[in-house]
């Protein structure tokens, strides 16, 4: 089983234009609203494949509501806040341009925090095989909450995957005991102070960051596939090219491909890529299921070419 924590989950509205004008009136093709978070994301790709999970969320308001409605038959545990759970919006176009409005989300207080850290604790000493702690941190949470999951994790034995961005992964970085870290290359490059160009330059950043303690990195490259760097090994894998529908939600779906499966590194990672492939096909943030994932198409190699250049893969 797979625990997922998202400290800052939403409701994810989607509007499908043909064409994104600023000022002007358009016409929406279609509209979807969906659970969100990053976490929440993970989690709802692992049950649609049939492996376990379980999340751990705070709610509340109508928006609260409206997302505990949305997760249908998703196992979870609800910490109720007293702020209004966020609505994002999502914008997109037919060649896949994505535009996102994120809000800022409410504001937890510190026994709102230490309840969901309870709620978090609680699940970690049912032995689960993972625990996923991603997206952003809704205000007043503290930016070392990540590095106190990791903690947590650590008592209680249970590898933690830890995929956000700023300052929260990179006290989250510094502090170690992070199993996986699945950083973009931006993300990636914000930790280490300059942006990696090629295989080489990714794996030595890559590995700057797992010196602090760390034991891997799955590294998303968009269209130009992912890298898994651990610290001896090195495999890059890529998807077939298809139609790009919407972007939100693949990273998660890669991440969680990765954590399903068992086997190699190489192995793991080309089901990661697969999944992120049959995510980026779909609208808004819609999920794939079994039958829209593949891995006929995906390119892998260990060790790759260390000249290989990122915008070239």
């Amino acid at each position: 089983m797979i625990l997922t924590l998202t400290p800052n989950p939403s409701v994810d509205h989607t509007l499908e234009v043909d064409d994104l004008v600023r000022g002007e009136v358009l016409r929406v093709r279609a509209t979807r609203a969906q659970a969100g978070g990053k976490g929440v994301n993970v989690a709802r790709a692992l049950l649609g494949a049939g492996v376990d999970a379980r999340a751990v969320l705070p709610v509340g308001g109508g928006g609260g509501a409206e997302l505990t409605t949305l997760l249908g038959d998703l196992p979870r545990v609800t910490v109720p806040i007293e702020g209004e759970t966020r609505g994002n919006v999502a914008v997109t176009e037919p060649d896949g341009t994505t535009t996102k409005l994120n809000a800022a989300g409410p504001t937890l207080s510190s026994t709102e925090i230490r309840t969901l850290l309870q709620a978090l604790e609680d699940e970690l000493a049912k032995d689960p095989d993972w625990v996923v702690a991603s997206g952003s941190l809704p205000a007043g949470a503290p930016d070392d909450l990540y590095v106190r999951v990791a903690e947590l994790a650590a008592s209680y034995g249970v590898p933690l995957a830890l995929d956000t961005s700023g300052a929260p992964l990179g006290a989250a970085a510094r502090a170690g005991s992070v199993e996986l870290l699945k950083p973009n290359l931006e993300e990636l490059a914000d930790l280490v102070g300059h942006t990696p160009t090629t295989v080489g330059a990714v794996t030595e950043a890559a590995r700057e960051v797992l010196a602090k303690g760390n034991g891997a990195a799955l590294i998303t490259l968009g269209g130009h596939g992912a890298l898994y760097v651990g610290l001896e090994e090195v495999s890059w894998a890529r998807g077939p090219r298809v139609r790009t529908r919407s972007t939100v939600g693949a990273g998660d779906c890669a991440l969680a491909g990765f954590l399903a499966h068992e086997g190699t590194p190489e192995e793991r990672l080309r089901q990661a890529v697969a999944w992120g492939t049959a995510a980026v096909s779909l609208p808004g943030t819609t999920l794939p299921g079994p039958g829209d994932v593949t891995t006929d198409g995906v390119t892998s190699t260990n060790d790759p070419d260390p000249q290989w250049r990122i915008d070239k893969l």
